[in-house]
């Protein structure tokens, strides 16, 4: 019966061997670290032998320019988007078949600024990576696109897309630099709502539609919270706290608890606390009902419910909540709210 299912999923979603949480988590890790060594010596080669800042600047962007240069920038984002995002690149599959590079295109930028702080050593660095990506989208509206898989890309399709959201969204990932939690809930939920909204109302633009501000607002904090219950214990690995510190300190835990002492029992606590905001957030945006032509924007809050009520069911063990989301599940999720029309 499983094998049946899992036939019927692929060939409704045309899509084969989506990787588990774990899988995918491994191959993020194994890809990234890897390159942070040459970009270190990379950036010093070029400091020491006195070139100016844009070379430098080329030096951080040199290997995943060339190694995309193997293919068309379509198939990079494609690439990129289902190793770094694959539930986004899942939901793409639902897109009509002439949006879905520009889809593709967005999303490969996506995940370039959110990995900003983490691919580098220093914030600095992250902070210059940032910048190159507003010079970038400078370049594309002004026709002169940058020699880059995903700017190509983001010119080919999405020059047009609404300035101010893409601004936005690169602003952002300015707040990932600080090695700081946000103060309290309200913090969050600013970030939540800046580093994930614009994105859904670019993603409809770039479907030929518009989706209404407040929609936008209550299921990109949503998706956003609930990535952030889901990349925990990533971020504890890495030394980093996104949980607020009021909520953290309410619960008897400081940020620097988070690394030094077994802390499940508060912890739990305080990721039930925002997973609560989060499916209230969940709940407002879904009292809307969206055309047909927007639901690929939206979808990835789908799997944001899954993952609440996965979360809710392992009493908020974040990796158990992982690993109990299957693949299969995800794909049924978004099959049924995709006949369905509703997200």
């Amino acid at each position: 019966m499983m094998r049946s299912l899992s036939v019927f999923t692929v060939v409704a979603v045309r899509y084969a061997g989506f990787p588990d949480a774990e899988a995918d988590h491994s191959k993020r890790c194994d890809s990234r670290h890897p390159r942070a060594t040459p970009l270190r010596f990379s950036c010093f080669r070029f400091a020491a032998r006195g070139y100016h800042k844009s070379r430098w600047r080329q030096a951080i962007f040199r290997n995943s320019t060339s190694r995309g240069m193997t293919e068309s920038p379509d198939q990079y984002c494609s690439r990129e988007v289902r190793r770094a995002d694959p539930d986004r690149w899942l939901t793409t599959l639902f897109a009509p078949d002439a949006r879905r590079p520009g889809l593709l295109a967005l999303y490969a930028f996506n995940a370039e600024i959110a990995r900003a702080r983490e691919a580098v050593s220093q914030p600095m660095i992250g902070q210059i990576r940032l910048q190159w990506w507003r010079e970038a989208w400078a370049g594309i509206v002004a026709d002169q696109p940058r020699n880059h898989p995903v700017v190509l890309a983001l010119h080919a399709h999405c020059r047009a897309l609404d300035q101010v959201d893409v601004l936005a969204l690169i602003d952002a990932r300015e707040i990932d630099m600080a090695d700081s939690p946000p103060a309290d809930m309200a913090a969050l939920l600013e970030y939540a709502e800046v580093s994930s909204a614009p994105l859904m109302r670019l993603a409809a633009q770039q479907l030929g539609a518009t989706l209404p501000s407040a929609v936008a607002r209550e299921a990109g904090i949503a998706y956003a919270l609930t990535g952030l219950l889901r990349a925990t214990p990533h971020l504890v690995a890495q030394k980093r706290v996104m949980l607020p510190a009021a909520l953290l300190g309410a619960h008897g835990l400081t940020p620097d608890d988070m690394h030094q002492r077994d802390v499940s029992a508060g912890l739990a606590a305080v990721l039930a606390e925002v997973a609560e905001e989060a499916g209230r957030r969940l709940q407002v945006a879904r009292q809307h009902r969206l055309p047909r032509t927007t639901l690929p924007a939206v979808l990835p809050v789908t799997l944001a419910g899954l993952h609440l009520r996965a979360l809710a069911r392992q009493h908020y063990d974040a990796i158990a909540a992982e690993t109990a989301v299957t693949p299969l599940r995800r794909q049924m999720a978004l099959l049924w709210a995709s006949l369905r029309g509703r997200f």
